[in-house]
């Protein structure tokens, strides 16, 4: 095949934090991840399957975080799913009755349809997702790549051993879901510092990704700017998002998904519905929640939630198709002038967070599946392709310093580091120094000791997720994720007193606590022995 007139990396984040309360019947913040399956996950695989078995050659690149993927496999939650997916589609049937007739009844027809896909995809794969995720690996459509073991910003972290943990980590997670070892990492928050190429070459990592201030700013500035992968001087190579490509997708005001024809995200019917009939599908508080049930459309940038007019699905998926040709078509059309620019073949970087196509976006996997669909249709232009496939095809790199970056507001750390949660980082610092400490003590750890140690470094990685802060910031379920941070640093400090001789060691105590943050079986707590 020759060789087209770009390349277009399109990368799809999908994380969640770790939530898993088995010491509950149900919990609200699991419904997070039940939502991300029927609305995201199931929709994407069957989009990406489907192309696949059509004999399209598209490239796609996903990251599928450790927590995520431990979420996926696990067996409470997956039967945790079955069950509300089960009441949720029979809440689906009764609404098509009741709608039936009404400028309603094709919304509520097209949440029937969404559900029954879910079971449908569901089925197909056992009830564990990421076996269709690596089949499509396995099949050359997908390059799955890892991402810090629990979303830890790295650039706040204080140890090098840290650090390396939230790398050492996701790389035993990725062999042990995917039976091979990843080539690629998505630094959480596109969180980078110059800590992280030496620590991702220890680990066989080849490339990661950027915010694109971490190459328009480096040292020495790079040739091509964002439109061609740099390398670090330790080997691993970086890819830049594309400014335009994130404008068009994510941008508020001029961004596809804020169309006056999609859906409306939030009104649902967890708040319209008549609560006798919405009751037996709410939490034991029986207060109005979201259910995932929405009948309107965006309508207008101000119109209130109380004007939003009905929903028209037909129509939606309509202008979806026209976005994705929009979309494609833009990005053929810069080709040439970046081609003249930079005298190369252009590798247009479009990084998401996949949780974008089908969750906040619901018509975003319409629009996904046929942009790859547009693409394949004119492989001369603008062709899909993986990073590996990229580096595959040689070629000199720039050899740079990435400029220390996120995909946070202004680039910054200030998302994570503000005065509303700057306070967790004094308690993930000292936890940080301590598991060193206490792994060090410890060589020759068995038995109890043995778990003690393994459940500390659970602790502390769990403490470590971004999530926690970012929920802080952003004020959205800021009592749940304060109880977990606390929980977290709460259970590593008495883990700590046990260890060091503070107290007695209670078995009883950390079989509990086992069971319930049981994330990375085999997790190797050793790694955080090392400080070089």
């Amino acid at each position: 095949m020759s060789e087209p007139r770009g390349h277009l990396c399109l990368m799809l984040h999908a994380h969640l934090p770790f939530i898993r309360h088995p010491e509950h019947p149900t919990f609200l913040e699991e419904e997070w991840l039940f939502e991300a399956i029927t609305e995201c996950y199931t929709p994407l695989l069957d989009a990406f399957v489907r192309l696949a078995d059509e004999g399209l050659p598209y490239r796609l690149t996903m990251s599928l975080t450790p927590p995520l993927v431990e979420m996926l496999r696990d067996p409470l939650l997956r039967e945790r799913y079955e069950g509300r997916h089960a009441a949720l589609s029979r809440l689906a049937a009764d609404e098509v009755d009741r709608t039936a007739g009404t400028v309603f009844g094709p919304a509520a027809e097209a949440m029937q349809r969404q559900f029954a896909l879910a079971g449908r995809v569901w089925r197909r794969w056992g009830g564990d997702l990421t076996r269709g995720f690596r089949q499509l690996a396995e099949r050359g459509h997908l390059e799955i790549v890892t991402c810090g073991a629990t979303h830890g910003f790295m650039p706040l972290m204080a140890t090098r051993a840290a650090r390396r943990a939230q790398v050492r980590v996701a790389v035993d997670a990725y062999e042990e879901a995917f039976g091979c070892a990843p080539r690629g990492i998505w630094l959480a928050e596109c969180g980078y510092e110059r800590d992280v190429p030496s620590l991702l070459a220890d680990d066989g990592i080849a490339f990661f990704f950027v915010e694109t201030e971490g190459v328009l700013h480096a040292d020495p500035r790079p040739r091509f700017g964002v439109f061609a992968p740099v390398a670090t001087a330790a080997g691993p190579v970086a890819f830049a998002r594309d400014p335009e490509c994130g404008r068009q997708v994510w941008s508020a005001s001029e961004g596809y998904p804020g169309d006056f024809t999609y859906r409306e995200y939030y009104r649902d019917l967890g708040f319209d519905g008549d609560y006798d009939s919405i009751r037996p599908y709410l939490h034991a508080d029986g207060v109005r929640r979201n259910l995932g049930f929405k009948y309107h459309r965006v309508t207008g940038s101000d119109t209130p939630l109380h004007d939003k007019q009905p929903y028209d699905p037909v129509a939606a998926a309509g202008r979806a198709l026209d976005h994705a040709r929009h979309f494609a078509g833009s990005q053929r059309a810069r080709l040439d002038g970046i081609r003249d620019a930079i005298g190369r073949t252009p590798v247009i970087t479009a990084p998401y967070d996949a949780e974008l196509f089908g969750h906040w976006w619901h018509e975003g996997p319409i629009f996904l599946e046929a942009v790859l669909r547009e693409l394949c249709a004119h492989p001369d232009d603008l062709r899909p392709a993986t990073p590996s496939q990229i580096l595959a095809q040689g070629g000199d790199l720039d050899v740079v310093d990435v400029n220390p970056s996120s995909w946070g507001a202004e680039g910054t750390s200030q998302v994570w580091l503000n005065g509303s949660n700057g306070w967790m980082l004094r308690h993930l610092h000292r936890m940080e120094r301590r598991m060193h400490a206490l792994v060090v003590a410890n060589p020759g750890a068995s038995g109890v000791r043995d778990r003690l140690l393994r459940q500390a470094a659970r602790e502390l990685l769990l403490a470590q997720s971004s999530d926690w802060a970012f929920i802080v910031t952003n004020r959205t379920s800021v009592t749940y994720a304060l109880r977990r941070f606390r929980s977290h640093v709460d259970r590593f400090l008495r883990i700590d007193d046990m260890l060091s001789g503070a107290t007695e060691i209670d078995a009883t105590w950390l079989a509990g606590v086992e069971a319930k943050d049981n994330a990375f079986g085999s997790l190797d707590y050793r790694v955080y022995a090392r400080t070089r």
